[in-house]
């Protein structure tokens, strides 16, 4: 598939204690730039993609971070519009051992959050795309996040543009406000041709619950999903198991209408930083739908890229097209 792929959503700057401290020992906070779509973009033209980023930051140095940030990674920022208002927050407590991590929002009331629609050139981003990737993260910021994230869908609707979704469900978000996360994801998700979600976003959207226990009870859902979504062409998921903070085992699978794989479950250790591997993924199974490849290519190359961020600091996975193909799930020595 030709042109590039634009990404909708808003950029956070992520406040962490050094180490493994907690929040109360902290004498000092490190300061990354992220956010889910925008982990998208940056990984996808870390790979050699050609993409885009359509977004609003505040006018001060702290918006001024973040576009210099996105434009090292790769992203054409050329769409990130700027205004009044604050810089969206989210403070993390690293994990260590038995003890996860834990976030912490400071967003409400973010420039982005306030946005008007037509602050957005959504159809100069637009024009020749291959793709538009959104999350269920900008509806769950509110009213106007749900009419962004409409705006956004209905934009690519008119330009003829395929949708990704990623459902990336944020519990803290929805509950914030007096929200109906299934009746707006719902009306999203009808819109996409991709998926990034798991059986539970599935029995979220449909009211029904299914079991993530065993492949062909998620194909169960897969397949309720395909019945539902008549536009829904591909389906990608993961399955982890949390052994402890630096100890994760993580299988994927990619489900097509008429064709599914669910690769090996694969032990990762030593994690540095386990912020932003879900976008990884995505960014891996879109890598190799953008190609062309099929459901077995898709899911392998999303969990080996899933699998990779898991050592790399911060919300931006960098790896490169050379290292994602060097990749092993046993590690190996120096490459010189």
């Amino acid at each position: 598939m030709a042109g590039h792929l634009v990404c909708f959503g808003e950029l956070l700057l992520r406040l962490s204690p050094p180490g493994a401290r907690l929040m109360v020992q902290a004498q000092s906070l490190e300061m990354v730039v992220g956010g889910a779509e925008a982990n998208v973009a940056v990984a996808l033209a870390s790979l050699g993609h050609a993409t885009r980023m359509v977004t609003l930051l505040p006018d001060n140095p702290l918006g001024d971070k973040a576009r210099a940030e996105l434009g090292a990674g790769g992203v054409d920022t050329r769409f990130v519009a700027r205004g009044p208002g604050r810089m969206g927050l989210y403070f993390m407590e690293p994990g260590a051992g038995l003890r996860p991590s834990s976030i912490t929002y400071d967003r409400a009331g973010s420039a982005f959050a306030h946005a008007d629609a037509s602050a957005f050139d959504f159809a100069g981003a637009l024009e020749g795309a291959s793709l538009l990737h959104l999350s269920g993260i900008t509806p769950a910021l509110g009213p106007n996040g749900v009419a962004l994230a409409r705006a956004a869908v209905a934009a690519a609707q008119s330009a003829g543009v395929p949708i990704c979704l990623d459902g990336n469900y944020r519990a803290q978000l929805w509950e914030s406000w007096n929200s109906d996360p299934r009746a707006v994801l719902t009306e999203l998700v009808g819109a996409a041709t991709v998926l990034i979600g798991n059986h539970r976003d599935i029995s979220l959207l449909l009211g029904k619950t299914f079991s993530g226990d065993g492949a062909e009870r998620r194909r169960e859902a897969m397949e309720a999903a395909f019945a539902a979504f008549p536009n829904l062409q591909l389906i990608a998921s993961t399955a982890r198991q949390v052994v402890s903070s630096d100890h994760h085992r993580i299988a994927a699978r990619v489900d097509a209408r008429e064709s599914k794989h669910q690769t090996s479950e694969i032990d990762v250790t030593g994690i540095i930083d386990r912020i932003g591997t879900g976008d990884a993924f995505a960014a891996g199974v879109l890598h190799r739908y953008l190609q062309g490849g099929d459901a077995q290519a898709m899911a392998e190359c999303g969990l080996a890229l899933a699998a990779l961020k898991h050592s790399v600091p911060g919300d931006f996975c960098l790896i490169r097209q050379s290292e994602l193909a060097a990749f092993s799930a046993e590690g190996g020595d120096v490459r010189r």
